[in-house]
């Protein structure tokens, strides 16, 4: 009777058993529930290792780069619930206002001087300050936020979230970089027609 009743709880163990992790297989089908997972037998360790050591390209409009650890170039992240990010910033470099629908984060000033901050939905309640190397700051899911840099010389920073797609809706972009006709985005953001214009052409949008 004992044995057969350890028989029977070594089964349900087993069929209850929870996967240790689920390291993405980019080849195969994305769905809600994110990467689908790879065969145990063809993970490695380097699947859980990651190098952010190297400069991100800052030549561009924003004068900041973001290099992303997420599932598609870090695949032992999927499923876990964290993922991380590095942010260079050249001299007057931003990331501008966006949000992240899928995960809080946390950053950290590595080097040089950022002014970051974020607006709260109720009241519109803006908390925003300098910080130095070795400050800390958190964001919280789905609000609008930003980082920029307000030193003299480049500044680095880490971002790490919890979600390993956190999601990115950039607000310029969303209002600029569309076809979104422009009096629709006069009527609704009380901006003049030729500013939206101008924004348009810069940031790649029509109509």
């Amino acid at each position: 009777m004992l044995i057969q009743a350890l028989f029977f709880f070594s089964l349900l163990v087993a069929s209850t058993q929870a996967f240790d992790f689920c390291v993405a297989d980019p080849s195969l089908p994305v769905g809600p529930a994110g990467y689908s997972c790879k065969k145990t037998a063809d993970v490695t360790v380097d699947d859980f290792i990651f190098s952010l050591a190297a400069s991100g390209n800052t030549s561009n409009i924003i004068s900041a780069a973001v290099t992303p650890a997420f599932p598609p170039t870090f695949a032992g992240v999927n499923g876990l619930g964290i993922s991380i990010a590095r942010l260079d910033f050249a001299v007057g470099g931003v990331i501008p206002f966006h949000t992240h629908p899928g995960g809080s984060e946390i950053l950290v000033v590595i080097q040089g001087q950022l002014c970051a901050g974020f607006i709260s939905s109720l009241e519109n309640q803006v908390y925003f300050k300098t910080l130095v190397k070795g400050d800390v700051m958190a964001f919280p899911r789905g609000l609008l936020h930003f980082q920029f840099n307000s030193g003299k010389s480049p500044a680095l920073a880490f971002v790490s979230f919890s979600s390993p797609n956190p999601g990115l809706q950039v607000t310029d972009f969303a209002f600029f970089k569309n076809d979104l006709p422009t009096e629709i985005v006069a009527k609704t953001t009380f901006l003049d027609i030729p500013q939206i214009k101008k924004l348009k052409a810069i940031l790649g949008g029509t109509n």
